[in-house]
């Protein structure tokens, strides 16, 4: 099967019980959500998306958010059921649900299972209860450990999000959070780095992150222990074990087709020699080729591989060498910061920490 035969579909939950301080995503609190109404919804939106991309195979499934863990597992069915009436499923399909430990219940994560689910990623976030305060976060160690423990057994697939370099947060406690999530055997970690977004509750109270040589510090040893514990990186912030690297998170990073469904959810597609960038519930933008290509080349540079310079012309009809600065180019490449072969192009080791000056260099 082709690339751009295969499309992604992500469904966007907006609503959790409370909302982080350092969150800047679009949500809403789940005071009197009318689930069936809403589910309704999304499997009416899934039909006009059918009827606008007919002829694809549905490669990956994933519920996000916000808290999805917050959907009755019978709805997470409805949906995935929809889904595989309307379009053929990949073998070996991964369908993700991302959970928030303070929605767990007694049967919730074998409910989860029978519904469809195949691949579960818990947002931790911390393991120290006086982080986790710190973070909003409305479960406490214990709970997250509990959670941790279950969705192994439960699960083949899984993952656990955390978040490092908050202020004054020493490299040996992080190695100490490090050493314990990766003693459960989970076959992914998302690692991001504090970052202080406008519009948040951190950033009116003044909130600030580690300082910058600590927190690069911190990533590089988050990459070589993690690397030497089976989790090699992959994206920037993402480690897995070999062969469990998310297929729907790839689906972004390599440029594939993707559909978005919900509040604030958007997509990108191919229809009709066309590139379309969607918002959620059918706003499209025809993208220029170029634009597409710009694209591609900030999501791509994400990767550990970097980008496929063959895929990326099959996907936006143009040669990356077209796309760039060539004398940001080639002084990236003579400082180190990128390296290049015959199929790809990709950031340095000493390149990931400051990908976003690469990428703003790069496409000037």
């Amino acid at each position: 099967m082709s690339f751009s035969e295969e499309l992604a579909v992500y469904i966007h939950w907006p609503y959790c019980k409370s909302k982080c301080p350092y969150c800047d995503f679009y949500k809403e609190l789940a005071h009197n959500v009318k689930q069936d109404k809403i589910v309704a919804e999304y499997i009416s939106a899934l039909r006009k998306y059918h009827e606008i991309l007919p002829e694809r195979t549905v490669k990956s499934i994933f519920f996000g958010g916000g808290t999805p863990s917050l959907i009755e597992p019978h709805n997470i069915a409805e949906i995935i059921g929809e889904i595989s009436k309307l379009w053929p499923l990949k073998e070996n399909i991964e369908i993700s649900l991302e959970a928030n430990p303070n929605t767990r219940s007694e049967t919730l994560f074998t409910d989860f299972k029978s519904a469809g689910i195949n691949r579960l990623s818990l947002g931790v976030q911390a393991l120290n209860d006086e982080d986790l305060r710190f973070l909003g976060r409305t479960h406490n160690l214990a709970t997250a450990r509990q959670c941790l423990e279950e969705i192994v057994k439960i699960f083949d697939n899984h993952s656990a999000d955390l978040i490092y370099a908050r202020p004054q947060q020493s490299l040996r406690s992080w190695q100490q959070e490090l050493e314990e999530i990766t003693s459960y055997g989970l076959k992914h970690l998302s690692l991001y780095q504090l970052t202080i977004e406008e519009n948040t509750v951190f950033a009116r109270k003044n909130i600030r992150p580690l300082e910058d040589d600590a927190a690069v510090e911190m990533y590089d040893f988050t990459r070589d222990f993690l690397a030497d514990h089976g989790y090699p990186q992959y994206e920037v912030s993402n480690f897995a074990a070999n062969g469990y690297e998310s297929a729907h998170n790839l689906t972004y990073w390599q440029g594939g087709d993707y559909i978005g469904i919900g509040k604030s959810a958007h997509g990108r597609y191919s229809c009709k020699g066309k590139f379309i960038a969607a918002e959620y519930p059918f706003t499209e933008e025809q993208l220029s080729a170029a634009e597409r290509a710009e694209e591609l080349i900030l999501m791509g540079l994400r990767l550990v591989k970097g980008i496929n310079k063959q895929l990326f012309k099959q996907i936006c009809g143009l040669d990356i060498y077209d796309c760039v600065n060539h004398n940001k180019l080639q002084m990236l490449k003579e400082i180190g910061l990128l390296e290049e072969s015959d199929t790809h192009l990709r950031a340095s080791k000493q390149g990931f920490p400051v990908l976003n000056q690469i990428i703003g260099e790069l496409c000037i």
